[in-house]
């Protein structure tokens, strides 16, 4: 008997239709929300909070100004402003504190100046814990040092979650109201805002950067470092400013 050379067929994979179905569903939801202005501004207004949240840490004061600003517009809410800036760089700082707690080695690596002040914010943090979490967000020219330090020096989790959130919900519905405040002395002075908003965004951008400038000059965080240590009896090395990395 000849041996047949016939190949049984394959079993074509059936596609799997949930997620075409799922896909489908998505999208004609966004083509009905997108029809209607309501839905269309929500997402703006959605994408802005996302925006204030992610860009926090990156442009410091300046976010919360200008969430401030756009809330005295009403383009934005408020609270809503304060709370998301407030969460999204307390969420950064939780970064920081786990690149200390788990690379702190590699940091000081990646970042030659973090050597200059490790020593002595991980002497603050371990003898002012709650001093040093609450001020994270406050102590400038160490706001990338001082998160690292708390990890570095295995600063309690939740003294660190607690006095870090509290020191990002000061910080972002301080500068959220300053904003709030800048532009209705705006509208005071000119009698318009939003004819003026670009204007008034480039201002606190440069503004916001040209403090920092003069703070770098001055070296501030010299004086944050003696405000932290301030009641300690035991006076910390300091170190050479205008030493090389």
């Amino acid at each position: 008997m000849p041996i047949s050379t016939r190949v049984a067929p394959r079993c074509r994979r059936r596609p799997d239709t949930r997620h075409e179905i799922g896909a489908t569903i998505i999208l004609e939801l966004l083509q009905v929300a997108t029809r209607h202005p309501r839905a269309v501004a929500a997402l703006h207004r959605l994408w802005a909070y996302i925006t204030l949240a992610a860009t926090g840490i990156i442009t410091e004061e300046a976010t919360p100004i200008i969430g401030g600003l756009a809330a005295h517009d009403r383009y934005l809410r408020l609270s809503a402003v304060g709370l998301w800036v407030s969460g999204g760089t307390w969420v950064a700082d939780l970064g920081l504190y786990y690149v200390g707690r788990w690379r702190g080695h590699w940091a000081r690596k990646r970042w030659p100046s973090l050597r200059k002040w490790m020593l002595r914010t991980l002497k603050i943090v371990r003898r002012h814990p709650w001093r040093a979490s609450i001020a994270v967000r406050w102590a400038y020219g160490l706001r990338l040092t001082l998160p690292i330090a708390c990890g570095a020096a295995r600063l309690s989790l939740p003294i660190y979650l607690i006095g870090s959130a509290i020191s990002a919900v000061t910080w972002s519905f301080v500068f959220t109201l300053l904003g709030w405040a800048f532009g209705r002395t705006t509208l005071i002075v000119l009698g318009h805002v939003r004819r003026y908003e670009n204007q008034l965004v480039a201002v606190i951008v440069l503004g916001v950067a040209i403090t920092f400038w003069v703070m770098r000059k001055r070296h501030v965080e010299e004086e944050v470092v003696d405000v932290l240590s301030s009641g300690d009896t035991v006076e910390f090395p300091k170190p050479d400013l205008d030493a090389k990395s």
